[in-house]
């Protein structure tokens, strides 16, 4: 059989340093969280999320949070938005850019053009120094100390981060709008979830 020692303790100190980061984030929440709380709230349109890569798959996952916690929302690729996808962005629209770095270019041209068109700009970003943080409205900040795989390159601590804020701003808005379990169980009519609310 083989020895998993090494292995088990890779996966140990995985979590232990995005738990870690969890704690930091949770620390700083309420000043991070509340501009762009008020960006949104104050919107007429959808929450648009762009990103590209594992912020991209992860930007995806938070749109469909938002969209059956009551706040309209879609994903819309950053690459493919600049190649006409673009088009589905609508005034009123709210975009939230995500880019672990700040200075992923696709990312940072759908904001820009975004910005342009009237519309207001949320990163998700550790840098709130880099281009993207600077041209947007608000920023959610992701500021971490490393990623959680034993090479500090894969991303982890940062997927983990942006799903977080992204859950937190769920809650938020359902609890702002007094968005019900009833309310809940109209988006879900299909599955276990459905059946609980009912």
């Amino acid at each position: 059989m083989a020895d998993l020692s090494k292995a088990l303790a890779a996966a140990t100190s995985a979590l232990n340093t995005e738990i870690a980061a969890l704690n930091n984030f949770a620390k700083t929440l309420e000043a991070n969280l509340k501009p762009a709380l008020e960006i949104i709230i104050e919107s007429k349109g959808h929450v648009v999320i762009t990103g590209l890569g594992k912020s991209g798959l992860v930007g995806a996952k938070i749109a469909a949070t938002l969209s059956s916690t009551g706040t309209p929302s879609f994903f819309l690729h950053s690459a493919d938005a600049l190649h006409g996808d673009s088009g589905a962005l609508t005034s009123g629209d709210v975009l939230i850019a995500i880019s672990n770095s700040g200075e992923t270019a696709e990312v940072n041209a759908i904001a820009k053009m975004a910005k342009s068109w009237g519309n207001s700009v949320i990163a998700i970003t550790k840098n709130s120094n880099s281009s993207l943080a600077k041209s947007s409205d608000a920023v959610i900040s992701i500021a971490f100390d490393k990623e959680a795989d034993p090479l500090n390159l894969a991303p982890t601590t940062s997927t983990t981060l942006t799903i977080a804020a992204g859950d937190a701003l769920a809650s938020a808005l359902m609890a702002h709008r007094g968005f019900t379990s009833q309310d809940f169980g109209k988006r879900h009519p299909g599955g276990a979830l459905g059946k609980a609310t009912n």
